[in-house]
């Protein structure tokens, strides 16, 4: 979705009779036409989720209007909601080490126009990846991490995030693990990608360990990141079989194929208002 007239409302509350009946008819009421509904009811919790895009058919109300005169409806339903504007490009910010796969990949995406967004900066621990992000105009900042200087590192990384006006973070393989202030401080717009092998391969080499255990599955995990180790709500996973005839080497390659694709579609659907937390879960609307 790309209509550069178009808006988003995403809308969480109760389920009740009347909600999407009630959205609709605003809309309609302020000259918008919708283009593409996607609702769901958790029945087990009894809650509503919903993600409207919406454009202009005729004069509509300015976006700050709009937002007044949904208030009412809003508060009638107890609906948590938000309305977001397509115009405005989301600015990323890309976290990576040593393993290079999952930046080239978002960097490719970006600058072909398969996923919309800025990419400003890039940080990373280690020198590996400057020559690639430089080369391809974004600024590449070293800030190199040891148990000593965590605390301003990050506090480096918290700079940059408000200076860039960063929308969403991403963990392109990115080795460190964020403290539990900075990861409560990104809560909601932080993704991380890792190989679906946690916990049980754990550590160095996780696809060598799969290769000795014989492993039939490989995959990856793309979610939101929390103070929980790799335990953050799930946006996005693939796998693919394996078999005895592929050496260490050859799963390496598939998998790191796997997580590129992974981190791709939980970012682009982070960013196109698809995935709406849900406690420990999200609601994807593909």
């Amino acid at each position: 979705m790309t209509d550069d007239q178009s808006y988003i409302l995403i809308v969480r509350c109760p389920d009740r009779k009347g909600i999407v009946a009630a959205v609709a008819g605003y809309l309609a009421d302020n000259g918008a036409s919708i283009t593409e509904s996607n609702h769901f009811n958790d029945a087990l919790a009894d809650y509503f989720y919903m993600r409207t895009v919406f454009r202009p058919d005729g004069p509509m109300p300015p976006l700050d209007v709009l937002r007044q005169g949904f208030q009412p409806i809003a508060y009638r339903y107890g609906m948590d909601w938000e309305l977001h504007d397509v115009t405005t490009v989301p600015r990323v910010l890309i976290l990576v080490s040593g393993f290079g796969h999952c930046l080239y990949d978002l960097l490719h995406r970006q600058r072909s126009g398969a996923i919309r967004m800025d990419i400003p900066a890039v940080i990373s621990n280690h020198e590996d990846m400057r020559s690639f992000t430089e080369w391809s105009g974004i600024p590449y900042h070293h800030l190199p991490v040891k148990a000593a200087n965590r605390a301003e590192q990050e506090a480096e990384i918290v700079r940059i995030v408000e200076e860039q006006r960063i929308d969403l973070v991403v963990l392109a393989r990115y080795m460190q693990v964020l403290s539990p202030e900075l990861s409560s401080r990104l809560a909601g717009r932080c993704i991380n990608i890792h190989h679906s092998f946690l916990p049980s391969f754990k550590g160095a080499k996780p696809y060598h360990q799969a290769f000795e255990r014989g492993v039939k599955i490989i995959g990856a995990t793309a979610h939101y990141v929390t103070n929980d180790l790799d335990e953050g709500p799930i946006i996005e996973q693939d796998i693919q079989r394996v078999d005895h005839t592929h050496t260490p080497d050859q799963l390496v390659e598939i998998g790191r194929d796997i997580e590129c694709s992974v981190l791709a579609r939980a970012v682009r659907w982070h960013l196109e208002r698809r995935v709406i937390q849900a406690g420990r879960k999200t609601v994807v609307f593909r």
